[in-house]
Parts: C-alpha cells; structure tokens; sequence
C-alpha cells in the first residue's frame, strides 16, 4: 500500500506502487511492502518513537515480524520525508519523484535484510546495480560516501593549512 500525505510531482500511488513491486521482484522480497511519504515532523515523530532519535531524517524501515507459521505476508513499512526528499532533489538536481524512489528502493533494501552500516559495502553494491538497473539517480549510501569522502579530504586540506601557517 502506498499512502501519499504529501503531493509529489509526477508521482502517484500507482507508480509508486508498480516501482515497489518490481523492486521488491529484484531483490526477491517476499511480502507486502507498505510506503508513507509524509511530512518530516510525522518522520521525526516516528524516529523518536521507534529509534530514541529526536530529528527527522530522510527513510525510516520497519521490518514486518514473521508470522508464526514462519511466513512473511508483510515484509515491513517504509516512511519518507517528502520534504527531505524535495531538499536532496533540489540540491542534486533532479526531480523529487526520483528522490522519492531512490529513498523507496534504500528502505526496500532494508527491509530484505541489507544494513549499510555493517555488511561491508553489500548493501551500497546492491543499491547502485539496482539505481542503474530502474534508471535512477545517484543512490543514497554512494552520496554519503561521497560526502564523507570530501568532509575528509577537507579536514585533510585544512590541517595542512593550519600547520603551514
């Protein structure tokens, strides 16, 4: 199920729909997959609650507990800040419906077990062949990494100042 509390442009519940589905078909997740774009001070709201973390942030995943039987007939619940993602859209240049998917496509990951902080680069691997595979933008865990990558080098450059002058 897909529930929009926020408008995005060129981006209805049935696309998102059919993109949840095929993503969730590529990387064989079993299970419904439930999305919310919604308002960052409901995700901040969910983050405190659900993660003791008092600040929004961009996807939440909620991994679905296997019924008794041992079968998944919910994979999990995903939450989308539909502002956070018009910002990184805004600043990477390109549509906040393709933002909307990428953050879909990180949390279906998550859902299906993948944990970028942990699995030695998995996950990212995972991440990039499916952005390629759906046509999508750059992907969440390689902008991270490019981030981290340049606040490094920038401390880098600036100690070498810093001991120069």
């Amino acid at each position: 199920m897909v529930i929009l509390r926020k408008r995005i442009v060129s981006l209805d519940r049935s696309t998102l729909g059919g993109f949840v589905w095929r993503v969730r078909r590529a990387v064989g997740l079993n299970g419904l997959v439930n999305v919310l774009v919604t308002s960052s001070a409901k995700v901040r709201t969910l983050n405190r609650r659900f993660r003791g973390k008092n600040k929004t942030t961009d996807v939440l995943s909620f991994p679905a507990e296997p019924l008794s039987t041992g079968r998944l007939t919910l994979a999990g619940d995903i939450a989308i800040s539909a502002e956070v993602a018009a910002a990184n859209a805004a600043r990477l240049g390109h549509s906040t419906a393709a933002e909307v998917k990428i953050l879909t496509l990180h949390g279906i990951l998550h859902l299906a077990g993948f944990d970028h902080e942990s699995d030695n680069g998995e996950m990212a691997r995972e991440e990039a062949m499916l952005r390629r595979r759906f046509r999508l933008p750059v992907a969440l865990i390689e902008r991270a990494n490019e981030s981290r990558r340049s606040s490094l080098q920038g401390k880098k450059r600036g100690s070498k100042m810093r001991r120069r002058v």
